[in-house]
């Protein structure tokens, strides 16, 4: 059986402001285990990046467990064994293309020209190889979105999180982009989440969930 990367057991997060309480997250249970292609889907505002966000322990529950059994304590997860992609612009601005994909190699001790190897493979597969020297404010959303998707991939993380990754691009750049994403994670074993609004994109993946009004429904009961 493969490994279970994250557990969650009644996760919720709410965040509070002078009108009330915000549920952003409301109970979730999951498993999430090496291999698996999640499509996350849901109407805008629905929870799904508060989920991922959970996820890669970039925010803490208010609420339930959340653990990463084969992955280690949330200090442990990034870089390395998580990979996020962002859905709003995310990449380091004083740092061109190939200096912010070779980012998470370069944190996790990879020596320079190791780095800079590796990024340039995920550029040239990601079709960013003319924009590889130019800073972010310099490229279009789509090549942001792009060169975000490539760094989260440095390293062969053993789980991908990528938030709307096709939002800015046209459908057969979309295309193209899960094709590699999907590549990656067939030959790599690793587990992948995509919220998404894109049916096309939902469609190459093999398990769906959903959230409606911050409630996540996985398709299937999880048993722990």
């Amino acid at each position: 059986m493969n490994d279970i990367l994250v557990r969650a057991v009644g996760l919720n997060r709410q965040f509070g402001n002078s009108h009330g309480t915000v549920v952003a997250v409301a109970e979730a249970t999951f498993e999430i285990r090496e291999g698996d292609r999640i499509a996350l889907t849901g109407p805008s505002g629905s929870g799904k990046t508060s989920l991922l966000h959970l996820i890669a322990a970039l925010d803490h529950p208010s609420g339930g467990v959340i653990e990463w059994p084969a992955l280690g304590q949330p200090g442990d997860l990034r870089p390395g064994p998580v990979g996020i992609a962002f859905q709003g612009p995310s990449l380091l601005p004083p740092l061109t293309v190939a200096e912010n994909v070779a980012l998470p190699a370069l944190l996790a001790g990879a020596a320079d020209g190791e780095a800079a190897a590796a990024a340039g493979t995920l550029i040239d597969r990601l079709g960013l190889s003319e924009v590889a020297s130019k800073l972010p404010e310099e490229i279009s959303g789509g090549q942001a979105q792009r060169a975000g998707l490539a760094r989260a991939l440095m390293g062969k993380p053993r789980l991908i999180l990528a938030d709307e990754p096709t939002g800015q691009l046209d459908r057969t750049s979309a295309a193209a982009l899960i094709g590699v994403l999907l590549e990656h994670v067939i030959a790599t074993g690793a587990a992948l989440v995509v919220a998404t609004h894109d049916a096309a994109v939902a469609g190459r993946l093999p398990l769906r969930w959903s959230m409606t009004e911050r409630t996540l429904q996985t398709g299937a009961p999880c048993t722990f």
